[in-house]
């Protein structure tokens, strides 16, 4: 294999796509692949992406959806799973 210091996981493409696309690659795999923290048991560093938007805590077990590349996206700080869930809530006691 050959060396790959500056563009990192991106070194597999070689001399193809350009420097710019293949650092851009690179920056993005490095945060999917970097620690992140489980939004169940807060544990940092245990949860790993299944598959495009799909991620489990390997502590706690906890599946759920998030972005294809990072588990929490910018949409989905806004709003925590469980304040949605209480806010769903709120809407079914108002309407009846």
């Amino acid at each position: 294999m050959g060396r790959t210091k500056v563009v990192g996981s991106a070194g597999r493409f070689g001399a193809r796509y350009g420097s710019t696309l293949r650092h851009i690659v690179a920056a993005i795999e490095a945060k999917m692949r970097g620690p992140h923290r489980c939004p169940r048991c807060f544990t940092k560093g245990s949860v790993k992406r299944v598959s495009v938007g799909i991620w489990t805590c390997r502590k706690c077990g906890y599946t759920f959806a998030g972005g294809a590349w990072l588990p929490r996206t910018e949409l989905g700080k806004t709003f925590a799973p469980e304040e949605l869930k209480s806010i769903k809530q709120l809407r079914g006691k108002t309407k009846t």
